[in-house]
């Protein structure tokens, strides 16, 4: 899978990487060149005591020397250069993958785990390229290119060579081979603690209104230790690695001298020679660590890049059509035909055979028991989800055959739970329409009965909305949300129980307010309390994900069981009359 995300990612930036090949196989060539002009300083200048040549060969030296600067300065920096462009596209198609979800997807991967992925695991990838780049690609030249030129050196020491090296890749190869379940474990377990980690924060005032700041902090704690402990595990298994080479270059250097020494005592060999090929073997041995430390990041990296693929590869179950169907013959219109919804391999379906019509300047109203699918069946008009079984129909089209960007276009949804983004009211507003005038913003803002509160906030339009809309109150950011969706002037209307955080007197006077702003559009409510909807046009009544009521308040109190039971519950005896 890392292959694959490499090959991928990298293949716009084959001239570079040519470059960065180019420029660290120049800089090896002359880093390789320096060690024979140090044994002939020694053996022709030293030795004989001819300084010119020893001042000669010495600037030529300093000349490779400073090549090699300017070659790995050029090659680093467009190596780094690379690394962060395959990161940023990398997290750039995960980003875009990801918002193409349905809610089914990200439900089935978990939002920790997917931020997680996006940026860890993005990161670990990224890293492995930079490395690679900055190492990997002299570390053959230096490896090869040094045996060639020790064995030119002296041949009869040849057999150091062949001895330590596989050693040395026999003991990091079983080292690498421990640690690639380790990392599994280790992204695992981070997912764990940002889950945890984001629970928290999100329900920090829930941990605080019961008091369980002591139990948070024990399952932060276990979380914690459970990444320490495989960071740490995994670090033990690393620290053996750099070691070992280093002791195995000291133990080859001895042994080179040891018995390189007898070579130059016997006139086989020279001292300059010698003192050569010590350092082609420190050359060849510490492009072999260079290579163990590359291989100490692989088997994380190749860990984060199978999460990373099983995204990328994860189909959305909400796919746009090839043929997208552009013209519609009706307006503010929205139909749900048989339409039926399971989640897979669920032993039931949630929403079974539902069937109505919702007219242009019509509002149907939802109303069931917890759990009998109301939000479910909402989620199906803006493809949220998509139907399992039946059709829905969308001013005349059924949504599976429309663009989505031309269907969100025509939906204004006030979801259950209203989320506003960091930044301002105007630009909470503007979410759904960016060219919305101020006065637009402020008519919808009266209707929505949010206007006075946002004067009455620092700046007005431009007054500041943390993340999450956590510095105004429930009611306040419902009614934020329900302004929003007005100033996109949609079609159709969502509301997903928008009005729950509102107290009776507002909720009537934003409801009377609506009816003139929506005279043109379909309007589907969802509610849980009677007073909300006992005046839409038609009622939808739901249980087990089954309509068994469909008709105005009057004729279900005549004629439904279950919409008298919800009636009698929430009402008085004689205003239910």
């Amino acid at each position: 899978m890392l292959v694959r995300l490499l090959r991928s990612h990298l293949r716009p930036y084959r001239r570079q990487l040519l470059w960065v090949v180019a420029l660290q196989s120049a800089q090896a060539v002359l880093g390789l060149y320096l060690p024979r002009l140090n044994a002939r300083i020694i053996d022709e200048g030293v030795v004989t005591g001819d300084t010119g040549f020893i001042w000669r060969m010495g600037a030529l030296m300093l000349l490779c020397t400073l090549g090699q600067v300017v070659l790995t300065i050029v090659a680093v920096y467009i190596g780094s250069q690379v690394a962060m462009a395959y990161g940023r596209d990398v997290r750039r198609d995960l980003f875009d993958r990801v918002t193409g979800f349905s809610a089914r997807e990200v439900g089935t991967l978990g939002a920790p785990s997917l931020i997680t992925r996006i940026t860890n695991d993005v990161q670990q990838v990224q890293m492995l390229v930079q490395m690679s780049l900055t190492m990997i690609v002299s570390a053959p030249i230096w490896a090869i290119g040094g045996i060639i030129m020790a064995m030119r050196e002296d041949v009869g020491l040849s057999w150091l060579l062949f001895t330590s090296i596989p050693i040395l890749l026999l003991i990091v190869g079983n080292i690498i081979r421990l640690m690639v379940p380790e990392f599994q474990r280790m992204q695992d377990r981070i997912d764990g603690l940002n889950r945890v980690l984001r629970e928290q924060i999100t329900g920090m005032r829930v941990v605080r209104a019961f008091v369980r700041e002591p139990q948070e902090a024990v399952r932060f704690a276990e979380a914690n230790d459970a990444v320490t402990e495989s960071a740490l595990r995994s670090g033990r298994l690393m620290s053996f690695m750099f070691p070992t080479a280093i002791a195995m270059t000291n133990f080859a250097s001895v042994a080179v001298v040891w018995f390189g020494s007898n070579r130059v005592a016997s006139g086989d060999m020279q001292v300059g020679a010698m003192v050569a090929y010590i350092t082609y073997l420190v050359q060849i041995l510490m492009s072999v660590m260079m290579s163990t430390f590359i291989a100490s990041m692989w088997p994380r990296a190749s860990v984060s890049a199978d999460r990373i693929i099983e995204v990328l590869d994860t189909p959305s179950s909400v796919v746009a059509p090839a043929t997208p169907v552009t013209s519609m013959p009706q307006r503010a219109t929205v139909q749900f035909i048989g339409a039926s919804f399971g989640y897979p391999g669920a032993e039931s379906d949630v929403l079974h055979d539902i069937t109505f019509t919702c007219l242009p300047g019509q509002t149907t109203a939802i109303i069931g028991s917890t759990g009998s699918g109301k939000t479910t069946l909402l989620g199906l008009v803006p493809r949220l989800f998509d139907v399992t079984g039946g059709r829905v129909l969308v001013n005349g089209v059924d949504v599976r055959e429309l663009e989505p960007a031309g269907l969100g276009e025509r939906i204004g949804l006030v979801p259950q739970k209203p989320y506003l983004f960091s930044g301002t009211v105007a630009s909470n507003l503007r979410y759904g329409r960016p060219e919305a005038t101020e006065d637009e913003m402020w008519h919808a803002l009266e209707v929505a009965q949010a206007a006075d509160f946002v004067r009455a906030m620092p700046g007005g339009l431009e007054a500041s909305i943390v993340q999450g809309g956590s510095n105004v109150s429930g009611g306040q950011r419902q009614r934020l949300a329900i302004a929003r969706a007005l100033v996109r002037r949609p079609d159709i209307y969502l509301f997903d129980d928008s009005f729950s955080a509102l107290d009776v007197a507002t909720d009537a006077r934003l409801r009377a307010a609506l009816r003139p702003e929506t005279r043109d559009a379909a309007v589907l409510l969802v509610g849980q309390r009677v007073a909300t909807i006992r005046h839409a046009d038609q009622i939808l009544v739901l249980e087990d994900g089954r309509v068994v009521g469909l008709g105005t308040h009057d004729d279900l109190l005549a004629g439904c069981p279950t919409y008298q039971e919800i009636v009698e519950s929430q009402l008085q005896t004689e205003e239910a009359a």
